[in-house]
């Protein structure tokens, strides 16, 4: 259709476009957003653009045109990183040592996941207020459905997303990237294409040609293993998988080659749901050396159950059940649990539970990893007493006003030692207060 045929708005003013002109009438700008199914599409992905390191660069200025890569030690992978250190080729889950080896220059920080969940909570709080049926995927990129809200805001669900993205930018000071079409599928491949700050359409009428010549990789669940299974087999695109049909597709590969028959004619009838849950918040570290070391190996735990604890009171959340993972320095996991009487959300009950199943492990076994978390999650609660532990409510209260100095003056407002006086004295046990 002709640009004249097109529906549109003005992505610096948001001022709508009355024609095919190639600037704003009403401010001059030529970022401009045009389709002809614009007014009509309602099913969105809304993705924050590179969160982490985008949020560690609104908080130092200084960082904005350095290559940021956010990530453990050198034996750990990258979270995530800026896209000036993507130009470098660095990219999420790389090797440490890789990504310093392209990057040499880059500015590595650890991620400081409280921060970052508070951040996501808030601006997932700004994407229902523009509708309800918000479908979270994870803590930087969400599912909208915005059917039928044209009257509530009185707004197209393409303009109510021009002014949450513009929202976000102001409020928040980073970018986020929407994909915008008629199904999840299509919303979710088009917020990529237009990365950073983007917003991307794809509508019915295009989309047997777009998806024609895309790569089976291209496909959100296809990962590289199964990706290299059907190029194998001669299946490249989704052209190549139209060609074979549902029966032959779904005879090969099962149900996810009946689900990919279905994709790669753009058909996806899953609706936005509110109701996905996380089952379980944890951290883990990657050691430059392996370490055997009872007290280095506390000093670890103690951080991470800290980065855990933070998750958990962003998301008003607590735990029944504290999970311990180790990794040997020959590779093989070790996995321990214990159910807790009570629910918490506390890095001190997390580190005391983690220092118990520590113990047992503690032979002269060398680790490379270590990581700890809480599962069996529900509604917080208040902070619970413990009769074996008369001293458990008084570590709470201090934690609790730890984290409001930490709120209040940054991260590094307080600093402690392992843990609020944790370590059990010569001679004594553990305090258990939990049973199995």
């Amino acid at each position: 259709m002709s640009e004249a045929g097109q529906s549109g708005y003005c992505r610096a003013c948001l001022a709508p476009l009355p024609g095919p002109a190639d600037a704003c009438p009403a401010c001059g700008s030529h970022k401009l957003l045009r389709h002809a199914e614009l007014d009509t599409l309602s099913i969105a992905h809304v993705d924050c653009d590179a969160f982490f390191a985008a949020v560690e660069k609104r908080d130092n200025p200084a960082l904005e045109d350095k290559p940021v890569i956010i990530g453990g030690q050198k034996r750990g992978v990258v979270s995530t990183c800026c896209y000036v250190a993507r130009l470098y080729g660095v990219h999420s889950a790389m090797p440490m040592f890789k990504a310093l080896q392209v990057c040499p220059d880059a500015v590595v920080i650890r991620p400081e996941h409280g921060k970052y969940t508070r951040e996501g909570y808030r601006i997932r709080d700004m994407m229902k207020d523009i509708t309800p049926l918000v479908e979270p995927l994870s803590i930087d990129e969400a599912f909208l459905d915005l059917t039928g809200t044209a009257r509530l805001h009185g707004a197209s669900p393409a303009l109510s997303l021009l002014r949450l993205q513009r929202r976000i930018e102001l409020e928040v000071g980073i970018t986020v990237s929407v994909g915008l079409s008629f199904n999840k599928f299509l919303a979710k491949t088009a917020s990529d294409l237009d990365k950073p700050n983007g917003f991307a359409v794809i509508g019915e009428a295009e989309a047997l040609d777009f998806l024609a010549p895309r790569s089976v990789r291209s496909i959100y669940g296809v990962g590289p293993a199964f990706a290299a299974k059907l190029e194998r087999d001669g299946i490249r695109t989704l052209s190549d998988i139209r060609r074979q049909g549902d029966k032959r597709m779904a005879d090969r590969y099962g149900d996810m080659g009946y689900h990919l028959s279905r994709l790669s004619r753009g058909e996806d009838r899953r609706s936005v749901s509110t109701d996905r849950e996380r089952k379980s918040v944890s951290s883990e570290t990657t050691f430059n050396a392996d370490l055997c070391d009872r007290e280095v190996l506390e000093k670890h735990l103690w951080r991470l159950c800290v980065k855990v604890a933070d998750q958990m009171k962003a998301k008003a959340i607590s735990g029944q059940v504290v999970t311990l993972k180790l990794k040997t320095s020959d590779f093989r996991s070790r996995t321990r649990r214990r159910t807790l009487n009570e629910p918490s959300q506390l890095a001190d009950t997390l580190f005391r539970v983690g220092q118990q199943l520590l113990e047992p492990e503690l032979d002269g076994t060398r680790f490379r990893l270590i990581g700890i978390g809480f599962s069996g999650l529900r509604d917080a609660v208040g902070d619970a007493g413990d009769l074996l532990d008369p001293q458990a409510i008084r570590r709470a209260t201090a934690e609790r006003a730890m984290d409001r100095a930490r709120d209040k003056f940054g991260s590094d407002a307080v600093v402690k030692g392992r843990g609020l006086s944790s370590k059990p004295k010569p001679g004594s046990k553990p305090k258990p207060g939990q049973t199995s």
